[in-house]
């Protein structure tokens, strides 16, 4: 079954998002206005998508007013350099192949994929070359044919919709950091094995990616692993999920959280082990006390916390993808008022104190020809 064309893959004359399917805007909860603003000005702590409490049906809208983003290293000069000849590099790139495999016609490269071409998108596959210039060059078009070839811009809520009846996976709240927390729930497997498991679980990252705030990069996965025993994936499953994951989306793993691990599970992580690349054990982390890690007032009664949380799919479905696609409409938008810069910052683009890449550039030729 194909996947229907990716929101964000239709835009108007002035680079506005169409959406293609009027019948996504129609609703049986209407979300309350706190949802239009990703300012803490304007929103309660705590505050959820339909204003809901005791138990909560929808996602928390920011992280905790005390949240502490944990900015990437300055560059040293050398690393500078490197990532200026990327940038340029990328910014030449006219057409890609549209698949991996061997003598693929090729594509004009889309605005779509020039939009996910930010600053700090180049820098995480430096740091994850360790700054290896034509690693992370080759890498980055490798990723962009990957994501043509799975049609990671084709997957919709309607499509994915059905893999997510149980709620097996959930996006709820942010770390002490501000990462949102996406929590993955074996135990509420509803489908049997197939490719659209994965790709549930690619969608459930790029709408996670979607939600972060400001100065935030990366995400924190929560697993609970009670009463999950019989329902692990593969070790194929495992190891494809992985391949994804360290290849494509270097660096947006901030922290995975594992929590009830019986002994059946340990077994699935040791066949799996010698696939985990040294940087992604490093942030695995096993039975850990989560209230130090998750602020109580954001992080599930099953976790330790205080949030009391109950999963109807018609409710939370609409809300979560309804806050992901008007924060992407909202970073497209800034995208296209600061030129389509290929580069373009991320705090920028997600509503942060950051100037456009654009801007910076007209400021700093300014103070040159002053």
């Amino acid at each position: 079954m194909a996947a229907p064309t990716a929101l964000h893959q239709a835009v108007d004359q002035n680079g506005s998002i169409i959406d293609q399917d009027p019948s996504t805007n129609s609703s049986t909860l209407p979300l309350k206005t706190a949802i239009t603003s990703t300012s803490s000005e304007h929103t309660p702590e705590n505050a959820t998508c339909d204003g809901s409490t005791n138990p909560i049906l929808t996602p928390f809208i920011l992280p905790s007013p005390n949240h502490a983003p944990q900015p990437p290293p300055a560059l040293t000069a050398d690393q500078q350099t490197k990532y200026n000849a990327l940038l340029t590099a990328s910014k030449a790139w006219s057409v890609l192949p549209t698949s991996s495999k061997p003598a693929s016609p090729t594509s004009p490269l889309s605005d779509p994929e020039r939009f996910w071409l930010t600053r700090e998108c180049l820098l995480r596959y430096l740091r994850a070359t360790k700054w290896n210039l034509a690693q992370a060059t080759a890498r980055v078009q490798n990723t962009l044919i990957w994501r043509r070839e799975y049609g990671v811009e084709g997957f919709t809520p309607e499509y994915i919709g059905p893999e997510n009846e149980t709620g097996k996976q959930v996006q709820l709240g942010y770390d002490i950091h501000g990462r949102p927390c996406l929590y993955l729930n074996p135990a509420r497997q509803n489908t049997e094995r197939s490719e659209k498991q994965i790709q549930h679980l690619v969608f459930m990252l790029e709408r996670t990616i979607e939600i972060m705030p400001p100065g935030v990069e990366n995400l924190a996965l929560l697993c609970d692993m009670k009463q999950g025993a019989g329902k692990q994936p593969s070790v194929g499953q495992g190891r494809q999920v992985l391949s994804i994951l360290q290849t494509h989306y270097p660096e947006r793993l901030g922290r995975a959280l594992v929590h009830n691990v019986p002994w059946v599970v340990w077994g699935f992580f040791k066949l799996i082990n010698p696939f985990i690349d040294p940087l992604t054990k490093e942030k695995m982390k096993f039975d850990e006390d989560l209230r130090r890690l998750v602020p109580p007032g954001q992080l599930l009664k099953g976790y330790g916390g205080d949030v009391e949380f109950d999963y109807r799919h018609e409710i939370y479905w609409k809300a979560f993808n309804e806050m992901a696609e008007k924060r992407q409409r909202e970073r497209w938008e800034r995208w296209v008022q600061g030129g389509k810069n290929v580069g373009e910052s991320e705090n920028y683009l997600r509503g942060g104190e950051e100037p456009s890449v654009g801007r910076e550039a007209v400021d700093g030729a300014a103070d040159v020809s002053a």
